[in-house]
């Protein structure tokens, strides 16, 4: 008899690490999928680590036979920077890699006869703000509002957001039509940039500030990619894996929609290289824009709105600004690089 699973995708990635962690902790059997082998800290804590693609239509295939799946986490993606490098490569993983991964869904659901969830991290990179004035008029961005992206992971993000709604509206309509149990459950959170102290940026326009703190506790030197009055909303990594899985556990009938935004704090670069200074006094810290770069932040919003997140399923950061600082990451983030020796 197949085992009842929870599939993770890109589970090597940073969300990856927290979501395995708090899902392990509370006795969920975990199948990990990554195109990397998996962090040897966390195989102990998953059913199954599995090296592979999600454009791998044999692989998934295998999946589905092998496994009940009840809820996927589809995390893997190329990120807004790398993705500008290689936009074709980028929206075949990030666009037919989603649409395999509802397929499996759809799969899934028609094998086990009932619903499966698919929950989607999404990005303010849907955003696309046409100037400097609009971006500092705009004031909180709701769902809805300013959906003209200008990268190609925007595009990807807002292109699986509406390739959710599809599945999960079809779906929906041909299980009620047939009073079958049929359906993907779609659920999505478009988020800020996320901040951890466990794991290392890996090409995200927002990752200025989480490399400035890494950079500052190993003693390196950093050249700040965008300029210090550029404004972006954050999250911390704890927060972000709440928000997932609060999303996950809430009662469908009290969405009022598929794609939600959550953040928490938006700082300027120049606060948070006030903040690093301060935690680390001997850091070295300039501003050297990138052009490319900093172009794409001033497409994205300085704020976005939560409310219909609060509304709808309690939402709520537990990290604001200066909590997250003082009480996660530069606490946890003195420790990681104190047992390391750096």
């Amino acid at each position: 008899m197949r085992e009842e699973v929870v599939l993770i995708t890109g589970a090597n990635g940073e969300i990856g690490h927290g979501l395995i962690h708090y899902l392990s902790n509370k006795g969920y059997p975990i199948v990990a999928l990554d195109v990397n082998p998996l962090d040897p800290a966390l195989k102990s804590e998953v059913l199954t680590a599995i090296v592979g693609d999600i454009l791998d239509q044999v692989l998934l295939g295998r999946l589905v036979v092998e496994h009940k799946i009840r809820t996927i986490y589809h995390l893997a993606s190329i990120l807004s920077t790398k993705a500008e490098y290689n936009p074709e490569t980028a929206h075949r993983i990030n666009v037919e890699g989603t649409l395999n991964l509802l397929r499996l869904a759809v799969e899934q659901s028609n094998w086990q006869g009932q619903s499966v969830k698919f929950i989607y991290p999404s990005s303010i990179a849907v955003y696309g703000l046409p100037s400097l004035q609009a971006k500092q008029n705009s004031g909180k961005l709701a769902e809805s509002e300013y959906l003209n992206p200008t990268t190609m992971y925007g595009c990807n993000k807002l292109y699986c957001e509406h390739l959710g709604r599809y599945y999960n509206h079809y779906y929906r309509q041909l299980a009620a039509d047939s009073n079958s149990s049929l359906s993907v459950d779609f659920r999505a959170l478009r988020f800020p940039g996320l901040i951890s102290a466990e794991t290392i940026p890996t090409g995200g326009t927002s990752d200025y500030g989480p490399e400035m703190l890494h950079a500052a506790a190993k003693g390196e030197n950093y050249n700040c990619f965008v300029r210090p009055d550029a404004t972006l909303p954050f999250m911390v990594m704890p927060d972000a894996i709440r928000s997932l899985i609060m999303l996950q556990e809430a009662d469908r009938s009290r969405l009022t929609q598929n794609v939600y935004n959550v953040t928490s704090f938006n700082p300027d670069a120049n606060e948070i290289r006030e903040i690093t200074l301060k935690a680390f006094p001997g850091a070295e810290i300039n501003f050297v824009p990138d052009v490319k770069r900093q172009g794409i932040v001033d497409t994205w919003p300085n704020d976005i709105s939560d409310a219909a997140a609060r509304n709808d399923w309690d939402w709520h950061p537990e990290y604001d600004q200066k909590r997250a600082f003082d009480e996660y990451l530069i606490p946890a983030i003195k420790a990681r690089y104190h047992a390391r020796g750096d």
